[in-house]
């Protein structure tokens, strides 16, 4: 029988991506959702990165989706739906850019410096 690898508690989501999306709380739940599956299946030799990719994935998921409800919104017509849309697309465009919230944090790469030390 294998020893069990201790669990390992999920990044937090980082606090510009929670600033952009404050709006959208939906959103970051989805983020944290996406965090804690990576933390149950974590990328050992690049934890970092692989959380990153985590994120990504769930953005560019977002971006989706705006895009499609911008393109109903201009389908119904209806000028005000149309604008909040372009707005919650160009939203979701600028946070698919990990330069707009990655340097910026004040725990993400911190807890897996944390997590390095740990292990030292």
């Amino acid at each position: 029988m294998e020893p069990s690898m201790p669990a390992v508690p999920p990044p937090p989501v980082p606090q510009k991506l929670r600033e952009m999306l404050e709006d959208y709380p939906e959103h970051i739940e989805r983020l944290k959702e996406a965090l804690d599956e990576y933390a149950k299946k974590i990328f050992h030799l690049m934890p970092f990165d692989g959380a990153i990719w985590a994120l990504e994935g769930r953005l560019e998921a977002f971006y989706s989706e705006a895009h499609a409800e911008l393109q109903a919104a201009e389908a119904s017509g209806d000028v005000a739906a149309i604008e909040l849309a372009k707005a919650k697309r160009t939203l979701m465009s600028r946070a698919c850019s990990k330069y707009a919230w990655l340097g910026q944090d004040d725990g993400f790469r911190d807890y897996f410096e944390g997590s390095r030390k740990a292990c030292e």
